[in-house]
């Protein structure tokens, strides 16, 4: 009965001493399609994707029935770095639920206009002047904001000297972003301002050491999406060494933080402790120290190549390749080096029994696409007779004209359209996982490159099919499936039928080789379309920042070049990323991969005109 008391006691006091309007609350979710595109709109780095972040202790004061109760420490704030753009997850500030969804997009707006210089009052108070000039519309809204949150606020008759002193700068700067305002000594922190982006945001410190753990983490991508796209304050410390430590045994109510790290000698293989997430939600700063042993399950390896009677055959010493270093923005010659080969064991083969049917379907669809023919008169040769030409060469001659004999045929050559399309499957070691009931990921765009092969060749247009994987700079590895100069017959579906999964995705560099080749050939209007099912990464550098803005570099080299390059992609998160490489209209999502194939064919009619 005291237990159920004292349940019933503290949900009591924590209901009141709530601060915000659950009932009227907004989700990062519900503004996430939209987000993207607004932020873009607002002049923010295209290359941020948008995430949820973590609350933090703010330290400023709480009310009385805030500390009875236990709550009021942590706040949700917004801030940004070179990867992503970080938004509270909930958004209650407001009484009404409108103005907590528009808190969103001015959070987006203040973040695209920050310069990240100066203290932390002067930094937010630039990025909205700034943000309010640049877009008027934004005015109305951020009074709108300013006034309900001025309400919410403690005032500043409440507060002793030194905190009013803050307050009253605080708000100074909230109602007029363009006066200037100073901000007093800080005798302890200020309440936290959700229009403002973090005073002191999450440093990268432990990133080093959270990227050597980033593949054995993907093994456990089927866990929750929005933990996983959290971001938490780290600090890095050494490893401690002392082993065997005695394990105390201690009352529950002593234990006041998470922070501390003791290495105590348990169990951990094959140990999958799913009360991790909530302890991490309840940590202020995630402690971050590389250990000498690692989980059974979590092993690391980095992929080799394999011996030569096993691999791939290839096809020359390579080709040297440029790519983007981003930091430098430059283009660094001879950086990657392309190799060329076929799929090992490619015997010519028919098309599988299975896709005949479908196949059979695009061919009549892709041969009404063929040009038409078109008859061609005035030639000295042909299977008919123009008999305009004809009459009115014998009624010159009757008329006593001298004329000689003109080209009296007509010709019907067959239509031809000037076009060439490049197809560049993306062979990653990602392509081994599965797609619900549509198999593997590689199976799926075998099946399609199959089944696009059969209606390109039925419309008659000039095509190649390529694929490609990477396994640092050095080994590029060019798949040639149908070249340009081959048929397509049993033997390139031999080829197509012999891919399996690679290593990794080093996407600017294929991208690069794709216009090589399409620039050489002789056609007016040229398509690169590439098929992936993830963002451009490998084992060195390429992952995160440095490949994305590569790739986009090259889509831009690309369409310099007079290629059009499109991107069909499985991958469901794509919308982060690939508006930045390929362009709000350069990119599909398909979202059930079975369906890749009609897609493709379908795409391709759209483009072709």
């Amino acid at each position: 009965m005291e237990d159920i008391v004292g349940g019933w006691w503290d949900k009591l006091v924590r209901r009141a001493a709530r601060r915000g309007f659950p009932a009227c609350a907004a989700r990062l979710d519900d503004v996430a399609p939209q987000a993207p595109l607004f932020f873009r709109a607002m002049g923010g780095d295209p290359a941020l994707v948008v995430r949820s972040t973590v609350g933090v202790e703010h330290g400023a004061r709480r009310r009385w029935l805030e500390r009875l109760a236990g709550t009021g420490t942590r706040a949700e704030l917004a801030w940004q770095d070179r990867q992503a753009l970080y938004l509270p997850e909930v958004m209650d500030c407001f009484p009404e639920a409108q103005l907590n969804r528009q808190c969103y997009f001015w959070l987006m707006a203040q973040a695209a206009f920050d310069d990240g210089q100066g203290d932390w009052l002067a930094r937010n108070q630039r990025a909205a002047a700034r943000a309010v000039a640049a877009m008027p519309g934004l005015a109305a809204l951020y009074q709108r904001l300013t006034r309900a949150l001025l309400a919410e606020r403690t005032p500043p008759e409440a507060l002793p000297a030194g905190e009013a002193a803050v307050e009253r700068a605080i708000r100074a700067a909230l109602q007029n972003p363009a006066a200037a305002v100073s901000l007093p000594p800080l005798m302890r922190p200020p309440q936290p301002v959700p229009l403002w982006l973090h005073p002191e945001p999450p440093q990268d410190a432990a990133e080093g050491v959270v990227k050597q753990h980033a593949d054995s983490d993907r093994d456990h991508a089927g866990k929750d999406a929005a933990a996983r796209h959290r971001r938490y304050r780290a600090q890095r410390m050494a490893q401690d060494e002392r082993k065997n430590g005695m394990l105390m045994v201690f009352r529950a109510e002593s234990l006041f933080t998470w922070d501390e790290y003791v290495k105590v000698n348990r169990h951990t293989d094959e140990d999958d402790d799913d009360n991790s997430q909530a302890a991490a939600e309840d940590m202020n700063r995630l402690t971050v120290a590389q250990d000498a042993s690692s989980k059974g399950s979590r092993l690391r390896f980095d992929l080799d190549l394999p011996a030569a009677a096993y691999d791939d055959t290839p096809l020359g010493p390579g080709l040297k390749l440029p790519e983007w270093h981003w930091k430098r923005q430059t283009l660094v010659e001879d950086h990657c080096i392309i190799r060329p080969m076929y799929p090992r064991d490619a015997a010519p083969a028919a098309l599988p029994e299975r896709l005949q049917p479908l196949a059979r379907r695009l061919r009549r669809q892709f041969q009404a696409l063929a040009p038409e023919r078109s008859r061609r008169s005035g030639e000295t040769s042909g299977p008919d007779i123009d008999i305009d030409r004809v009459i009115r060469f014998f009624a010159e001659r009757r008329s006593g004209v001298a004329v000689g004999e003109p080209p009296l045929y007509q010709a019907w050559p067959p239509g031809e359209r000037s076009l060439a399309c490049l197809t560049l499957a993306d062979l990653s070691l990602s392509t081994e996982s599965w797609v619900g009931e549509a198999g593997r990921v590689i199976d799926v765009i075998r099946d399609s490159l199959l089944l696009f092969a059969e209606a390109l060749a039925a419309s008659g247009d000039d095509f190649g099919l390529y694929g490609f994987s990477s396994l640092r700079r050095q080994e590029v590895r060019w798949q040639i499936l149908k070249d340009f100069s081959d048929r397509y017959d049993d033997a390139a579906r031999g080829r197509i039928l012999a891919i399996r999964p690679g290593y990794y995705t080093r996407m600017g560099a294929a991208i690069r080789q794709s216009t090589r080749i399409l620039r050489q050939r002789p056609a007016s209007k040229r398509l690169l379309l590439m098929i992936s099912d993830g963002k451009p990464n490998d084992l060195d550098h390429y992952e995160g920042r440095y490949g994305v803005e590569d790739t986009r570099q090259a889509v831009l080299e690309a369409r310099r070049e007079g290629v059009t390059p499109f991107c069909v992609t499985v991958d469901r998160e794509a919308g982060d990323y690939l508006p930045h490489l390929f362009g709000h209209r350069g990119y599909v999502v398909v979202q059930q991969a079975e369906r890749l194939p009609q897609v493709l064919t379908r795409l391709y009619a759209s483009l072709t005109g």
